[in-house]
């Protein structure tokens, strides 16, 4: 692993044209006596040291990607913002949206919504609590497989009595050299084994 003056040079780099942007302040009134999630580095709560490995997620990024399955018609096109953020103490906040949209990149109807935690731990395990708005909760457990990409897969996956059948799912996260953000998921549900289900590149627009 990286020192923490590497990773956050390596960061300021891939940062270029984002440095100026946090989150903005949408539900959070003015009053409120503990300090904002921050998803940029140069603002905000200084990342936690037990974070360092999870430094280049930090942002928000925007992009588009591709979701199939045999259960589905498609494959389909969507976009998605993904916001990875912290408060200063040892995890991240995770949340994805998402929106089916058709060849010319206009909107369909929204879609997936998930938030979430990531926990680093002190051994470089990597534990991901996510809930869907599907009525999913699916617990990841991982590691680092180097400085910017990172592999999960499920541990356990709980289902409210309405959600459809999932037993497990697999993710990888990867920064490329020029800062992008790509991550690919396998899942195994309703009846069929492990296979892909979604891709998806994304760019950094905040952090």
């Amino acid at each position: 692993m990286s020192s923490g003056d590497d990773a956050i040079q390596a960061a300021e780099q891939r940062a270029e044209h984002t440095r100026g942007r946090n989150l903005p302040p949408y539900g959070t009134l003015p009053d409120l006596p503990i300090p904002a999630d921050t998803a940029n580095l140069r603002e905000g709560a200084e990342l936690n040291p037990a974070c360092l490995a999870l430094l280049p997620l930090v942002g928000v990024w925007r992009g588009e990607g591709e979701v199939n399955y045999p259960t589905i018609d498609g494959p389909r096109k969507f976009a998605q913002q993904l916001t990875i953020a912290h408060d200063g103490r040892p995890f991240l906040y995770h949340e994805a949206r998402s929106w089916l949209i058709d060849d010319d990149g206009k909107v369909i109807r929204q879609a997936a919504r998930e938030v979430g935690w990531w926990r680093p731990q002190p051994d470089d395990t990597i534990e991901l609590l996510l809930a869907h708005a599907t009525g999913i909760v699916e617990v990841f457990y991982g590691k680092p497989r180097n400085q910017t990409s990172w592999e999960l897969g499920t541990d356990a996956v709980i289902r409210t009595s309405t959600a459809k059948e999932v037993t497990g799912a697999q993710r990888l996260y990867g920064v490329v050299n020029n800062g992008d953000l790509g991550y690919v998921e396998e899942r195994a549900m309703v009846g069929e084994p492990m296979q892909p289900h979604v891709s998806a590149y994304l760019r950094r627009v905040v952090g």
